[in-house]
C-alpha cells in the first residue's frame, strides 16, 4: 500500500522541530551569558534581536564572543558545524555597582566611606563602570561628583607607586634566573601599570609598576 504524503503535516513536524532549536538556541544564550557573572545576586535575560528563521539550525551550536563586551547590544558567533553566523542580541544584566556615598571633591583619594552598593541594571551604566568597593578605594578622584553618581574607571586616577625621576628596583625574570638592577622612572605610574626606566646603562626598558614600587620586566 503505498504511503500518502500529507504537505500539512509535514509542514507542522518542520515547524516543531524548528521551534525545538529555537528553544534550545534561547536556552543556550542564557546559559552562556549566565556563566559570565557568576554572582548569584546578578540577573541576566537575552533578548535574541535576529529573525527566528535566519538562526542556524543545531543542537549544540559552538558559542563565542568575538569582542569583550558582554552586556547591551553584542553579536554572537554560532557555529553549527561548517556553517557559522552572528546572532544580534541585547544582554540585559541587573546586579550590584559602585556609587558615591555622599557629595565627593575632585582630589579626594577615595575611602571606604565615600562609596557605596547600588543594584541596577549594569548594561545601561556608562563604560567602564565599576562593580566592586576595591575597584576604587585608595584611588584619586579626578571630578566632582554628586551622592549616587555612579563610579567609572575615567573618574579615577589611583595612586602613584613610582614618579617620574625616582629611582627604582628593576627586577628581570625569566625562566631560570632573575636579575636585580637600579634605574630612574621616566613617568609616573600606578601599580599594574606599564612604565620606562632608564637603566644605569643608559638603555630604556619597559617593565609593569607593582604594589611595592618594585618596576617588573617579564623576559
Amino acid at each position: 500500500m503505498k504511503t500518502k504524503f500529507y504537505p500539512i503535516l509535514f509542514a507542522l513536524l518542520t515547524s516543531l522541530i524548528g521551534n525545538v532549536h529555537a528553544a534550545d538556541l534561547q536556552a543556550q544564550l542564557e546559559q552562556f551569558f549566565h556563566a559570565r557573572f557568576p554572582d548569584k545576586h546578578n540577573s541576566v535575560t537575552v533578548v535574541i534581536k535576529t529573525p527566528q528563521e535566519q538562526w542556524p539550525q543545531c543542537k549544540v551550536p559552538l558559542l563565542t564572543l568575538p569582542h569583550t563586551r558582554v552586556w547591551g547590544n553584542v553579536s554572537i558567533s554560532v557555529r553549527c558545524g561548517e556553517q557559522r553566523r552572528f546572532i544580534q542580541a541585547e544582554v540585559q544584566v541587573t546586579g550590584n555597582y559602585l556609587v558615591s556615598a555622599r557629595q565627593l571633591r575632585r582630589g579626594v583619594t577615595l575611602a571606604a566611606a565615600d562609596v557605596r552598593q547600588s543594584t541596577g541594571r549594569l548594561d545601561l551604566l556608562p563604560p567602564p563602570a565599576l562593580l566592586l568597593a576595591k575597584e576604587a578605594l585608595g584611588a584619586v578622584l579626578l571630578r566632582d561628583l554628586p551622592p549616587g553618581q555612579p563610579l567609572t574607571s575615567a573618574m579615577l586616577r589611583h595612586a602613584w607607586v613610582v614618579k617620574s625621576g625616582q629611582t627604582v628596583q628593576v627586577l628581570a625574570q625569566g625562566v631560570g634566573f632573575s636579575i636585580n638592577s637600579e634605574g630612574k622612572a621616566t613617568s609616573n605610574a600606578a601599580a599594574g601599570q606599564s612604565v620606562r626606566v632608564r637603566i644605569a646603562s643608559g638603555q630604556i626598558v619597559n617593565g609593569v609598576a607593582g604594589e611595592d614600587g618594585v618596576i617588573y620586566i617579564a623576559q
